[in-house]
């Protein structure tokens, strides 16, 4: 089964080789016959790729430890979900599942992209197969995940422990998703440089490609953060680690790319702008790639290796960043200016989104990869955490969000009159919440106050929002269904995902604002108050499981004599690989979790422990999975996606009538 693996990788090699060549060389000839080639090269090479992941998929499976990847990442004893997921947890395996979910990218531009002329399409499938050159070649040549091991072990060595959890097992997929869309939109932004092409067509066809990538790295970084906090036993939820800074990087640029791309399809604005976005956001999604898998650094969930692996991938990145970047300061003057708007407009409110989400991406750049060139020059060793980003990345985030409220209510090309009585209600609201947070909640910080009156704005102004649409026509409850009815699906998305914000922002406020903690040292029967919660340790016992010794810590809560919850945490000991993890105890309640956390014996009797009340944190995940739903919600509305193709460039090219041949 591994020969058959290694056997599809180079034959998907070839593939993709025939699908740069053999289209691009039937373009420059125009030959239709050859342009042709490229949709059934794409579609080969599906089917070659998800070959080679599921051969590697079954030697986890049956623990075939004579593959090296496989007797270094599995065992025996490791539950099924594990032995599977631990395909992509090391370094060889994430790679392979990173190329074929970019052969799948391609096979749908392949497939679902009828509407395109063959010979625009041909030259996007071209650049998604120059891509996977670079990246087969790399797994074959530095990283190749069917390599043998002989004499083959008895027994594997395991996957890390920390990474044997559902929350990680799924973050990176969700990740390389988005990864994968940007990548479709990175091949349709050289194509049309190559074509001169850039247009409200092009965008159209490209937003839904930057949507669904959008959704799916918010699902995963929420995986990511989420597996974080209970996990990991510290009790925070994001440490601005650079690996997880590698993977807002794309997203602060996809988000910047679909709104930029709104504009250029509503009002044939930002071309260029929207052009070097898509070179941008894909860009950053390699960056994030090299900066995990090149040993330049190590994270709780890097994969750090052969630094000749690092180079190999450096050299991907000058080819390819380097081209595209090239390619555009070539062809961007060619670029026609679309049309002009005034500053108080809807463009002009996405234009703003755009410089400060751009701003943003800049502080987390320079955050992540300033200490990294510095000590490659140097050799200095630096580290730049939560206070630099604190005090860099969260300011831009205040008006940003202000201007999320505000953009819905602005009309195209000039803004109305009524925008004042229209923000009326939102400004009250977010007035009411800094009061009561204030007079009531005795908070007092500046932050945690305009956090909670961002949150009110907000919600607020998405409800206002809404409920426009809703005051066009007369009629009863029938009327007000039909009328909810006829609202865009794109609205009701973009509605979702704004008080998925909204909803996000309050849970980081509230939880950083009111959260309690205590450390201290209890032995059994005593107790210690965490905010208005009583936590007494109740029991200290072995346990074991399926590849894992464990102390479990049982925890009874309660509140003013009443019994809420009893609560579990372990601090667990793995012999394959040897590590010690720990497991908190979390418990939800409707308005935040009980946090408990065992720590070690203090040779005395008793035992550290760790208590936190966290009010209102799980809302900064309902949060996230409310900008993912509006993101999937608006990407099934296909209105003004069913319009005319992407424009062929001046002179018509007769390529797609020999195609059609």
């Amino acid at each position: 089964m591994a020969e058959l693996g290694h056997l599809s990788l180079w034959l998907a090699l070839a593939i993709s080789l025939l699908q740069v060549v053999l289209p691009s060389l039937g373009l420059a000839r125009r030959d239709g016959r050859l342009v042709a080639l490229a949709v059934p090269a794409a579609q080969t090479q599906v089917l070659l790729a998800l070959a080679a992941f599921g051969a590697l998929t079954w030697c986890f499976v049956t623990s075939d430890f004579s593959v090296r990847i496989v007797a270094s990442n599995s065992h025996t004893l490791k539950p099924m979900l594990y032995k599977v997921t631990g395909v992509w947890g090391n370094h060889e395996g994430s790679l392979l599942l990173w190329v074929a979910m970019l052969a799948l990218a391609g096979g749908a531009v392949a497939t679902f992209g009828r509407r395109l002329d063959a010979g625009f399409r041909a030259r996007v499938l071209a650049v998604q197969g120059l891509i996977a050159v670079g990246f087969y070649a790399f797994l074959l040549i530095t990283s190749n995940p069917f390599a043998r091991l002989l004499p083959v072990p008895e027994q594997g060595s395991g996957l890390n422990p920390i990474l044997q959890d559902p929350g990680l097992a799924f973050h990176p997929p969700m990740l390389y998703l988005g990864y994968v869309g940007l990548s479709v939109a990175f091949s349709f932004a050289v194509a049309a440089l190559l074509e001169n092409r850039v247009g409200p067509a092009w965008a159209r066809e490209v937003r839904p490609w930057v949507l669904a990538a959008w959704a799916a790295l918010t699902g995963g970084l929420a995986l990511g953060s989420w597996w974080a906090y209970y996990e990991l036993g510290w009790g925070g939820w994001w440490f601005w680690d650079p690996v997880e800074n590698a993977a807002l990087m794309p997203w602060l640029a996809a988000t910047a790319l679909f709104h930029s791309a709104v504009v250029l399809e509503k009002r044939d604005a930002l071309r260029n702008w929207t052009v070097l976005l898509a070179v941008v956001a894909f860009s950053l999604s390699m960056l994030g790639t090299f900066i995990v898998r090149s040993g330049v650094l190590t994270s709780v969930h890097a994969f750090a290796v052969d630094p000749e692996r690092g180079l190999f991938i450096l050299i991907l990145l000058a080819f390819y960043i380097g081209g595209a970047l090239t390619l555009y300061a070539w062809r961007a003057g060619q670029v026609q200016a679309g049309a002009t708007f005034a500053a108080v407009s809807r463009e002009g409110a996405l234009v703003a989104n755009n410089l400060l989400l751009s701003a943003a991406l800049g502080t987390v750049f320079m955050g992540t990869l300033y200490p990294l060139a510095l000590e490659a020059l140097t050799g200095e060793q630096i580290s730049v955490g939560a206070p630099y980003f604190n005090a860099t990345f969260t300011p831009l985030m205040v008006p940003l969000i202000a201007l999320m409220a505000v953009g819905p209510f602005l009309t195209w090309r000039r803004a109305h009159n009524r925008l004042a009585s229209a923000l009326a209600l939102p400004a009250a609201a977010a007035i009411g919440a800094t009061l009561t947070a204030y007079a009531f909640a005795d908070t007092r910080g500046a932050l945690a106050l305009v956090g909670f009156a961002l949150a009110a704005w907000l919600a607020v102004a998405v409800m206002v929002e809404l409920s426009g649409h809703l005051r066009h026509g007369r009629g009863g409850a029938g009327s007000t269904w039909a009328r909810l009815r006829r609202i865009p699906r794109a609205a009701w998305g973009m509605s979702l995902a704004h008080l998925g914000v909204a909803v996000t922002v309050f849970g980081v406020t509230a939880s950083g604002a009111w959260q309690q903690e205590t450390l201290a040292n209890l032995r059994l029967g005593e107790s210690a108050l965490a905010g208005p919660y009583r936590y007494t340790l109740a029991s200290v016992m072995p346990v074991a499981g399926d590849n894992f010794t464990a102390l479990e810590g049982r925890f009874a809560v309660t509140r003013d004599g009443r019994a809420i919850a009893v609560m579990t945490s372990q601090a667990r000991a793995y012999t394959s690989p040897p590590m010690e993890t720990t497991e908190a105890g979390i418990k939800p309640l409707w308005g935040g979790d009980l946090y408990a956390v065992l720590g070690k014996p203090d040779g005395r009797g008793g035992w550290q422990v760790r208590l936190h009340w966290k009010p209102f944190i799980p809302w900064i995940w309902y949060g996230s999975v409310l900008m993912a739903l509006g993101g999937i919600v608006a990407l099934t509305d296909r209105r003004g996606r069913a319009s005319a193709a992407v424009p062929a460039a001046e002179p018509v090219d007769p390529v797609n009538a020999l195609a059609a041949e």
